[in-house]
Formats: C-alpha cells, sequence, structure tokens
C-alpha cells in the first residue's frame, strides 16, 4: 500500500523556500529571516514531508554530541519541526519524526534531542524530559560582590580560546553539547542587529573563563544579558560576579542561561536572583546498544544491570540486555534477566539522569527488583543535566 506521506530531504531551491516559508508561519517569523536561518542550519540536513508530492513540513537535523561524565556521545539534534497549517491534524508531523527516526537508527546516531513546543507529539515517537535550559535575573545593585581576583580582558569573538575554555568547562556538566561549528556561529557571529562582546577572565595565557555578553533596553529597564559563559575556578566565578556587578551603574538587571540549581549563585551574598523559566529538551534513545555502551560511567563502579525494554517504533530495540559496568566504561549484550523493566521513554530519563530509578518507579515510567532500582541509581547518578543552547 501506498503511503499517504512521503519523507525525502529537499532537491531544489523551491524546496528550500516553501519549508522556510512553512516555519515563518509556524514560527512567527517573517520569510526573509526562516530562509536565512535554514540557509545558516545546512540545506543538506534539510528533512521535508510531502503530501501528493507538495511539501507540507520538515525538520533540521543538526549532528553533534553531548557529554556525560566526561565522555561525548554521538546526538543529532531536532529544530524546526514545522507543517503546514492546512495540514496540521493529518498525521503529517508523526509520520515526519517516525521517519526522521528511523534514519537516525540506520545511520548508527546514539541519541537525539529536541526542545518540544508539545510533549505529546514527541512522547509518542519515544522522547522524554532529559534536561533543563534555564533562565535567571538578578538586579545588579544587589550582586555586591567586589573582590576581582583575576583580570578581565576583551578578546575577539573568533578566538580560538572560547572552544578550549567550553570543553573544559562541558566535560564536567551532564547534558551539555559539544556544539558544532552551526552552533558555535550562533555565538560568535551574532546577526546584524545584535553586539556581542567577549571577555576573557584571567590571563591569555592561562586563562580561568570567559563571558560574552550583549546589552539592549526592555520595558524601560536596561539588560545586560550573559550569551554565554565558563568559569572554571572559585577566582573565576567570583571575577564573573564582580565583572557584572561593575554594570551597575548603567545596568538595570543581568540576565544568565544555568542549571536550575545554579552552582553561579551559591557565592552570592543573598538569593536575590529569579527564575525567569525553565524548560526541559527531551531526549530519545535512537539505539539502545550505541547510547549505553558509548556513554561515560563513574570509574570507581564495577557491576551489572539486568534491563528489559521495549520499544514501539524501532524493533530492533527490544529485548533483554546485560549493561555491565567497569573501569567507566560500559558493555551491553542481549540476554539476561530482565531484572529492570521500562520502555525506551523510560529509559532516556535514566538514561540522563533528570530522575532518580525510585521517582521514575512512582511516576510509573520503571518496574523492577529492589537491587535493580539500587544498581541503576549507582550506575546512572549525577548532577542535574542541563544544557546552555536553545537550538
Amino acid at each position: 500500500m501506498k503511503r499517504e506521506f512521503e519523507y525525502s530531504t529537499v532537491t531544489s531551491s523551491e524546496d528550500v523556500q516553501k519549508f522556510g516559508s512553512i516555519l515563518a508561519q509556524c514560527f512567527l517569523a517573517s520569510p526573509d529571516e526562516e530562509q536565512a536561518w535554514v540557509k545558516r542550519m545546512g540545506v543538506e540536513n534539510i528533512r521535508v514531508i510531502r503530501k501528493q508530492k507538495e511539501i507540507v513540513g520538515g525538520l533540521v537535523t543538526i549532528p553533534m554530541g553531548q557529554w556525560w561524565n566526561g565522555g561525548t556521545v554521538p546526538m543529532t539534534g531536532i529544530a524546526g519541526v514545522g507543517i503546514a497549517p492546512e495540514s496540521r491534524g493529518s498525521g503529517a508531523a508523526l509520520s515526519l519524526m517516525q521517519q526522521t527516526i528511523k534514519e537516525l537508527y540506520q545511520n548508527d546516531v546514539p541519541t537525539s534531542v529536541l526542545y518540544p513546543a508539545t510533549q505529546r507529539l514527541y512522547r509518542k515517537v519515544g522522547y522524554e524530559q532529559g534536561g533543563s535550559f534555564c533562565s535567571w535575573e538578578i538586579p545588579a545593585q544587589s550582586i555586591q560582590i567586589k573582590e576581582q581576583p583575576l583580570p578581565v580582558k576583551s578578546v575577539s569573538l573568533d578566538s580560538e580560546i572560547y572552544y578550549e575554555l567550553y570543553t573544559k568547562q562541558a566535560r564536567n556538566i551532564n547534558g551539555y553539547l559539544n556544539r558544532n561549528q552551526t552552533i558555535w556561529n550562533r555565538i560568535i557571529q551574532p546577526s546584524d542587529k545584535e553586539v556581542f562582546y567577549g571577555y576573557v577572565i584571567g590571563s591569555v595565557e592561562k586563562p580561568e573563563g570567559y563571558i560574552i555578553i550583549s546589552q539592549y533596553s526592555q520595558d524601560n529597564e536596561n539588560i545586560l544579558s550573559v550569551v554565554d559563559w565558563v568559569t572554571l575556578t572559585n577566582a573565576a566565578t567570583k571575577t564573573f560576579w564582580s565583572f557584572l556587578s561593575n554594570h551597575r551603574s548603567q545596568i538595570d538587571k543581568i540576565r544568565w542561561r544555568s542549571s536550575a540549581i545554579d552552582n553561579l549563585m551559591f557565592i552570592l551574598p543573598e538569593q536575590t536572583a529569579k527564575n525567569r523559566f525553565i524548560q526541559r529538551w527531551m531526549l530519545r534513545i535512537i539505539n539502545v546498544e550505541k547510547a549505553l555502551s558509548s556513554r561515560d560511567y563513574y570509574p570507581g563502579i564495577e557491576t551489572e544491570l539486568h534491563l528489559e525494554i521495549t520499544d514501539d517504533l524501532i524493533a530492533e530495540n527490544n529485548g533483554k540486555y546485560v549493561l555491565s559496568i567497569a573501569k567507566g566504561c560500559g558493555k551491553i549484550i542481549k540476554g539476561g534477566k530482565g531484572e529492570l523493566k521500562l520502555d525506551i521513554r523510560g529509559l532516556a530519563s535514566l538514561f540522563t539522569g533528570l530522575f532518580s530509578p525510585q521517582q521514575l518507579q512512582v511516576a510509573g515510567k520503571i518496574d523492577g527488583t529492589e537491587q535493580a532500582i539500587s544498581t541503576a541509581t549507582q550506575i546512572f547518578a549525577g548532577t542535574s543535566p542541563w544544557m546552555m543552547d536553545f537550538f
């Protein structure tokens, strides 16, 4: 039987223009803005869904990686999922996502991450909450940190120093992106409407962090937005805050992105920062064996976990597995006792550590013996996962 929807790459400039027009209507942007975004993301990364040869929707895939316990796992981000208004509710979005996931599996991609406009669609195809994207705000006058242990030096945004420092911090943050150049370009190549300023914290020869900022007025207030930051030491964190505090004569509020449990604020004298918003990105385990074997684990753990996994979309993921952990590495084979039962969505939240196995059990996402729950807690324990970047 012929499929109602046909999935493909774009084959012409007209295809790209049609996809851009759909996105413009979906995301309340101008056609020119969306066309520029599509070109920046890479035409080769566009996937579209057609009905009777007409493009009715599409998305963009972003090949990159994600850090877990000091190592990076290959991951494909999904962005710009859009369906033409006249085709919404027809099943086009579901078909688009199903076929994208199958393509990723065929390409041996371990995991995929996206930011959901609605969770229902993405849960249907196996995504689940994986980590946080959070924005904070603090009155500049309330920072009250005057000590600046390190110098701050203006550095061009095209300097390699940002890449090096970011990687050093990323290794220690579960969920952080192993950014590809497309993601980096949004930081080091702002649009014509934006001006970013970059500063290295510490000496250029021995840097301990950096801060990239922009400034603008909004609702009769002057805002300093931290576009990107790294602090590798206590001295760098103090300098980060003192540098921002020194803007207090012109700036009303400071905004930055960080974890839902933000360690930057730990050294502030008072709890004057407020959460502006928190979103949850979603992760999908595309290939069970590749995801669990390519992820790093804490080196002091030596144990094994018997899993039984169900996946309604990727049949190859179904079955019993034994995950063996030793010297920070995971090995996985088919078979075992199936002592921890979960579907592909429950595995996503377990994999990231957003919730503990006990919490997932209470939520009905996993079921297992007391020993299996205890073992899973050992294996997947860690800091709450988050990322700096929205895509």
